[in-house]
Protein backbone atom coordinates (compact mmCIF):
# COMPACT_ATOMS: atom_id res chain seq x y z
CA UNK A 1 0.00 0.00 0.00
CA UNK A 2 2.79 2.35 0.37
CA UNK A 3 4.49 1.86 -2.43
CA UNK A 4 0.88 2.56 -4.34
CA UNK A 5 0.88 5.79 -2.38
CA UNK A 6 3.90 7.09 -3.13
CA UNK A 7 2.63 6.55 -6.81
CA UNK A 8 0.52 8.47 -6.81
CA UNK A 9 2.02 11.45 -5.17
CA UNK A 10 4.59 10.86 -7.83
CA UNK A 11 1.47 11.16 -9.99
CA UNK A 12 0.25 14.03 -8.58
CA UNK A 13 3.24 16.04 -8.02
CA UNK A 14 5.26 15.70 -11.00
CA UNK A 15 5.49 12.47 -13.48
CA UNK A 16 2.25 10.95 -14.03
CA UNK A 17 3.47 8.46 -16.07
CA UNK A 18 6.13 7.66 -13.38
CA UNK A 19 3.66 7.51 -11.09
CA UNK A 20 1.59 5.68 -12.81
CA UNK A 21 4.35 3.10 -13.22
CA UNK A 22 4.87 2.60 -9.44
CA UNK A 23 1.45 1.62 -9.35
CA UNK A 24 1.43 -0.88 -11.51
CA UNK A 25 4.80 -2.18 -9.96
CA UNK A 26 2.96 -2.25 -6.90
CA UNK A 27 0.50 -4.32 -7.89
CA UNK A 28 2.86 -7.10 -9.54
CA UNK A 29 4.41 -7.00 -6.01
CA UNK A 30 0.65 -7.39 -4.58
CA UNK A 31 0.25 -10.32 -7.38
CA UNK A 32 3.61 -12.20 -6.34
CA UNK A 33 2.71 -11.98 -2.57
CA UNK A 34 -0.65 -13.23 -3.12
CA UNK A 35 1.18 -16.54 -5.18
CA UNK A 36 3.65 -16.69 -2.37
CA UNK A 37 2.26 -16.32 1.04
CA UNK A 38 -0.06 -18.69 2.86
CA UNK A 39 -4.12 -18.10 2.68
CA UNK A 40 -4.19 -16.93 6.62
CA UNK A 41 -0.89 -14.43 5.81
CA UNK A 42 -2.47 -12.70 2.94
CA UNK A 43 -4.79 -10.90 4.66
CA UNK A 44 -6.42 -8.58 2.76
CA UNK A 45 -4.69 -9.67 -0.67
CA UNK A 46 -7.02 -13.00 -0.27
CA UNK A 47 -10.00 -12.14 -1.84
CA UNK A 48 -11.24 -14.69 -4.05
CA UNK A 49 -9.51 -17.81 -5.38
CA UNK A 50 -5.67 -17.29 -5.33
CA UNK A 51 -5.14 -18.18 -8.72
CA UNK A 52 -8.23 -15.39 -9.80
CA UNK A 53 -6.42 -12.98 -7.25
CA UNK A 54 -3.21 -13.44 -8.56
CA UNK A 55 -4.66 -12.90 -12.51
CA UNK A 56 -6.11 -9.73 -11.69
CA UNK A 57 -4.22 -7.73 -9.98
CA UNK A 58 -1.21 -9.08 -12.67
CA UNK A 59 -4.04 -7.82 -15.17
CA UNK A 60 -4.39 -4.71 -13.74
CA UNK A 61 -0.81 -4.05 -13.53
CA UNK A 62 -0.12 -4.67 -16.83
CA UNK A 63 -3.00 -2.62 -18.31
CA UNK A 64 -1.82 0.20 -16.28
CA UNK A 65 1.94 -0.47 -17.61
CA UNK A 66 1.39 -0.17 -21.46
CA UNK A 67 -1.57 2.62 -20.83
CA UNK A 68 0.94 5.02 -19.61
CA UNK A 69 3.43 4.35 -21.95
CA UNK A 70 0.78 4.16 -25.03
CA UNK A 71 -1.15 7.32 -24.35
CA UNK A 72 0.53 10.21 -26.42
CA UNK A 73 2.06 13.35 -24.81
CA UNK A 74 -0.22 16.23 -25.28
CA UNK A 75 1.05 19.88 -26.22
CA UNK A 76 1.40 22.40 -23.40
Amino acid sequence: MLLTLVGIVVAGLSDWRAGVRIVSAALGIAAVLRLALPEKDAGMLAVRHRLFDVCTLLLFGVSLFVLAGAIPDQPV
